[in-house]
Formats: C-alpha cells, structure tokens, sequence
C-alpha cells in the first residue's frame, strides 16, 4: 500500500499471517482470518464467522476499540468501483434495519473489491 494512498484514509490488504500473529487472541475456537484490509492504523477482517474491525485510537494507538459484526446481522452491502478519476472503491455495509450504512470503509485500487464482495456475499447470503 502507498503512503499517499494510506494518508487519504484508503485500505490495502493485509497478510493473514500477519493479522494471525497481532489479531489472533480475539479469534473463538474454529474461527479464521480469511482477509483482512489496512488503513493506516486500522484493521477491518474478514473472519470465517464474523467481520471484526479493528480501531486504534489516540496518538500512540495503546488504545484500540474492537467492533465485532456477526455475518448474520448484516442485512445488506454494497459496493461502488473506482472511476477514472476517483481512484478508490467504496464498500458499505447495512447492520440490522438502520436506514444508514453503519460501515462505510475505502478501499485503494490494490484492493479487488469484487473479491471483497464476494467474501461478503458467501458469509451473508449463507
């Protein structure tokens, strides 16, 4: 991922060893990281029972806010593609019946959001 990229807020993916190593404690037994995504100090992962985004806050980031999603309180998503000239691709998502998408996270052009889409759909649509 570019520094210039990460600067304006985009996420580039992440290695599953990596978030294995520094996000393993959170996972329940049976449960793996399938792909996860970075900004520049925040995490969003996709697990094979939940989406949990990782938040961490203050100016040395000790202080980390972990927000768990189960697939099944999802109740839709959606996903907007890069244009020419809007380099980045958008992804929200919809928990419970909120009129608003509670998630909405970019994504820089190393990211495949139609993979990402997909990793979605399969746990959402079950």
């Amino acid at each position: 991922m570019g520094f210039f990229s990460a600067l304006m807020g985009n996420a580039g993916v992440a290695q599953p060893s990596e978030l294995n190593k520094e996000y393993g404690v959170l996972l329940a037994e049976g449960e793996v990281i399938e792909i996860g995504f970075k900004l520049v100090r925040d995490v969003f992962v996709f697990t094979n029972k939940r989406l949990i985004l990782v938040e961490k806050q203050g100016l040395t980031g000790k202080k980390v806010d972990y927000l768990s999603i189960a697939y099944k309180s999802i109740s839709r998503f959606g996903i907007e593609t890069a244009g020419h000239l809007d380099l980045d691709a958008e992804l929200k998502i919809w928990v419970s019946s909120e009129v608003q998408p509670s998630i909405v996270r970019k994504f820089n052009n190393q990211v495949n959001i139609y993979d990402l889409q997909r990793v979605l759909a399969q746990h959402v649509l079950g």
